[in-house]
């Protein structure tokens, strides 16, 4: 559940979740507005929480199965 959470449900709040919150903001972010900042960093934020779970998660499960060559 908690691999879930970390893949799927922290990109999901950061990225539907916050819209609303992050459409009514008028700033700007290297020239560019903030929504699409937002969203364009979600890219790689999304990314990051896949490496998370694989790291804590899944990162020795080949171990547990060896294939035969």
């Amino acid at each position: 559940m908690l691999k879930f959470f970390i893949g799927i449900g922290i990109p999901y709040i950061g990225v539907i979740g916050m819209l609303p919150w992050i459409a009514s903001v008028d700033t700007f972010v290297l020239g560019v507005p903030f929504i699409y900042a937002w969203i364009f960093a979600w890219f790689v934020l999304t990314s990051g929480c896949l490496l998370a779970c694989w790291c804590l998660f899944d990162r020795h499960a080949d171990d547990a199965y060896p294939q035969n060559s």
